[in-house]
């Protein structure tokens, strides 16, 4: 089968592209390496660089999509902080993107686009867990343009008739992520800290708490929705590990001294009801942070 993944050199695509290679599938990456790396890539993938955000790419695109089955998109720019430093450079490559790769998708016949959205769209929400069916709410823009994207696919397969699912992830960790720069998430950045024996620091008081998800764990969730029998008309579905931990606790895992800084804009608290992953691809999460955390210290040198 072939298959196409937008930000395939990035964290999670680089994994997702390795999977479906080990399942004997074609793969080809349209990246434009903003944010990923070549040396995430599988030399047997097909890279293309390429800005799926121009629309005078639109027609390469689809020639590149042809007989493809289905289409991974996680390009993204992918933070919050760096998206209300500058809004548009994200709308661009957030909003713009999603829907070039939609119309690119229905103009090559592929069958469905399974689209990489944010649990960041709850906003600071007080009610958990957080329910698919629970108000939406973005506070950055980043969350406002990952819940668009959402709506963007549901609104194609009422109007164009493509198979469409949304998977909202919650916080991702694992081998590959950033350690560094704007796109580095709390565990690999504490890390980086360490092994540079800085303090690490804490935003606020260190109490927020977040549902952290495992990134094979994420790839593992989008292969089942290539292939669900359920899903195809835009559902919306949460894909996070089902509990959670706060920062001073993955300070606490990886260990040193710490000092606490100004707090930004970000959710207090962050916990995904995956019921409906369950319902619609059978999927359930396979590892804690606090299983990953002692194997991860122990293969990056932190004693």
């Amino acid at each position: 089968m072939k298959y196409i993944v937008t930000g395939g050199a990035g964290f999670i695509g680089s994994h997702l592209v390795d999977k479906l290679l080990d399942d004997n599938h074609q793969v080809i990456i349209l990246d434009n390496l903003s944010s990923g790396f070549e040396k995430n890539i599988n030399p047997k993938a097909e890279l293309v660089k390429i800005d799926v955000s121009d629309y005078n790419n639109s027609n390469k695109i689809v020639s590149l999509m042809q007989d493809a089955d289905s289409v991974f998109h996680l390009a993204a720019l992918a933070s919050v902080q760096p998206s209300i430093d500058d809004p548009m450079r994200f709308e661009k490559n957030n909003s713009l993107a999603t829907i070039n790769i939609l119309k690119c998708a229905v103009d090559a016949k592929v069958r469905r686009v399974i689209y990489s959205a944010s649990s960041a769209a709850y906003g600071n929400a007080t009610k958990m867990p957080l329910k698919e069916t629970d108000s939406i709410n973005p506070i950055s823009p980043y969350a406002m343009q990952k819940y668009y994207g959402e709506v963007a696919c549901k609104m194609f397969s009422q109007v164009y008739g493509i198979q469409t699912v949304s998977l909202r992830y919650f916080n991702i960790y694992g081998e590959r992520q950033s350690m560094e720069g704007a796109y580095a998430l709390v565990v690999g950045a504490f890390a980086k800290m360490r092994l540079n024996k800085r303090p690490l620091t804490i935003t606020g008081d260190g109490e927020q708490r977040r549902d952290f998800t495992y990134v094979k764990d994420i790839v593992k969730a989008n292969i089942l929705a290539s292939r669900s029998q359920l899903v195809g008309k835009g559902e919306v579905i949460n894909i996070g590990n089902g509990n959670n931990v706060s920062v001073n606790d993955i300070a606490r895992m990886i260990g040193g001294e710490t000092t606490y800084v100004d707090p930004v804009i970000e959710p207090r608290e962050t916990l995904a009801d995956n019921a409906l992953a369950k319902e619609l691809l059978g999927w359930e999460s396979s590892i804690t942070l606090e299983d990953w955390i002692p194997k991860y210290k122990k293969d990056i040198g932190i004693n």
